[in-house]
């Protein structure tokens, strides 16, 4: 009887093809998921850097989410500035047991812990381009734009040329007059709800709100000037966007969790369609609004008009772009939309925050919300309560820009920050592996008492007395604005808007917090109150 020979057969051929196909796929799956993290775990550990054990496939990321899951019900009295143990309650755990410096996992995926202010400096004066900003993923990249919050190496210097211009000091003095008027509509309508509260002396206001569309409001007259009204379409589709990165940037689960066909997942993958669909037509809509205001202002400057560009952050911006002469000196006008969209957010959710919490710490530390009430009668009315602060008055408000900055400390908008390693480094003596995502922990070193003094949990102001830089053991330690060439390019606009927005309420207002507010900080995208921030006025 024959034999028949199969090792030739079709059988055997399919077999081969597939094992062809799978055995790199399983080998690269097994570097990554196995041995990439026991490599990297027994590199940072055989220099004291230590770390919660690592899980096959999930890391940390189970641990992680049960402490915040458990941290989100709780509630601080509204004499504690300790945000940590909302915002970040896994990292002040994991560095009570392992230090400052400590790797955890992110799914098979490494991230070192810079708790230490020296190396966390280190990483923000980079000027080589070692340390990289991360893709944050298409949800954020929708709301904010690709600008100059997440490009890297020639493409943010080409941007920076160009955006920097629009933001020169003397150029944003021309804009105080606009922050005090949208700022005085506001103060209007609360003296309108005062008046019609029957004689009572006194009126609540959900302040948080309100700041979200003050800052809007500013933020689409200083860009986009006399297009304020296609920026206000804009700053609606924005706010649309920003729910959806919420609910992305919420959902960590370890990888390739998704394409498991439980019940859950697929009516989160159905979900996911739908707003993903939803994210495109916003982008779409954006992106067309922002394109329409940019070709009609470089029809205005083809034509000679008088007004040009404009004198709006767009206008400046366009302005010096096309002064960089075109080609690779230049910008796209794919890449200024995007930087619009950057400065559109930036420009109002991180300054609404500022406002909303600087009323909070002022509302519960009336002393101080009297004496900055001195010093705006003093430096900025000279005896006229109705006229508009200008940019030197604003200058000479020392306590102000004191309590904004001890704002910044004890509730900036960035709990933590992320940058890559994207090559092999050396971080204060610790060999860093490349990819290595290096995370700094602003609101604790923010807390830190060997740098910032026993004190460091309670709000004192004067301790910036003699300016940012004295302020602490390290020099440049508020981090709210990063630090180095890649800090926040927007800073001094925030601050004059910020300071702008206080004095005009400041001289019409004494003010507290209701005894209905909920002291819950909550970190999405910015940190800001869980429940709004009800603030009482009272009538000056």
């Amino acid at each position: 009887m024959a034999i028949m020979d199969t090792s030739t057969g079709p059988a055997f051929v399919t077999v081969t093809v597939v094992v062809a196909v799978v055995s790199p796929l399983l080998w690269t799956a097994m570097a990554k998921l196995v041995w990439r993290p026991y490599a990297v775990g027994r590199t940072l550990g055989r220099q004291g850097v230590r770390e919660p054990a690592y899980r096959f496939l999930v890391g940390n990321i189970g641990e992680a989410n049960a402490m915040r899951a458990a941290a989100s019900g709780g509630v601080l009295d509204r004499r504690c500035h300790d945000v940590v143990p909302r915002v970040l309650p896994h990292y002040r755990a994991w560095m009570s047991r392992y230090g400052k410096v400590f790797v955890s996992w992110t799914g098979p995926f490494p991230a070192l812990c810079v708790g230490d202010y020296g190396m966390a400096k280190e990483i923000l004066a980079d000027r080589t381009g070692l340390y990289a900003k991360p893709d944050p993923g298409a949800s954020i990249l929708a709301l904010f734009g690709n600008g100059l919050a997440f490009v890297n190496g020639d493409d943010w210097a080409r941007h920076r040329r160009v955006v920097h211009p629009a933001f020169a000091m003397d150029k944003l003095r021309m804009m105080t007059k606009t922050m005090a008027e949208c700022a005085r509509e506001v103060i209007r309508a609360w003296e309108a709800r005062a008046a019609a509260a029957d004689g009572e002396r006194m009126v609540q206001v959900e302040v948080g709100e309100q700041f979200q569309e003050l800052t809007a409001d500013v933020i689409s007259h200083t860009a986009f000037g006399s297009s304020y009204r296609e920026g206000k379409e804009v700053f609606v589709a924005q706010r649309e966007l920003q729910s959806i990165a919420f609910s992305t940037i919420n959902s960590t689960r370890f990888p390739g969790s998704q394409y498991i066909p439980t019940k859950t997942n697929l009516r989160r993958r159905h979900l996911a369609k739908k707003t993903n669909l939803r994210r495109r037509h916003l982008a779409k809509k954006v992106r067309g609004t922002l394109m329409a205001i940019i070709r009609e202002r470089q029809a205005a400057a083809a034509a000679k008009e008088d007004r040009g560009y404009g004198n709006d952050l767009l206008g400046l911006m366009l302005e010096a772009n096309a002064a960089a002469g075109g080609g690779e000196k230049s910008m796209t006008m794919d890449e200024i939309v995007d930087e619009c969209k950057t400065f559109f957010f930036a420009g109002h959710d991180t300054t609404s925050h500022l406002l909303t919490w600087a009323m909070f710490l002022l509302g519960t530390h009336p002393e101080w919300q009297q004496r900055l009430r001195e010093e705006v009668l003093r430096e900025c009315c000279g005896g006229d309560t109705e006229a508009l602060p200008n940019g030197d008055a604003l200058n000479k408000l020392k306590l102000m820009t004191m309590v904004l900055y001890e704002t910044l400390r004890l509730y900036g908008p960035v709990s933590l920050m992320a940058r890559t390693a994207t090559a092999d480094a050396e971080l204060g003596g610790v060999r860093v592996p490349k990819g290595t995502m290096t995370m700094i922990p602003m609101a604790i070193l923010h807390r830190d008492a060997d740098v910032w003094g026993a004190d460091a949990g309670e709000f004192d102001p004067l301790r910036f007395r003699g300016g940012v830089n004295k302020a602490a053991a390290h020099a440049g330690a508020l981090l709210a604005f990063s630090l180095g060439q890649r800090s926040c390019i927007g800073q001094d606009f925030a601050m004059m808007e910020a300071k702008t927005t206080l004095a005009m309420i400041l001289r019409r207002f004494a003010f507290e917090v209701s005894p209905e507010y909920v002291h819950a900080p909550l970190d999405l995208l910015t940190l800001q109150p869980k429940c709004g921030l009800p603030m009482v006025l009272l009538d000056q």
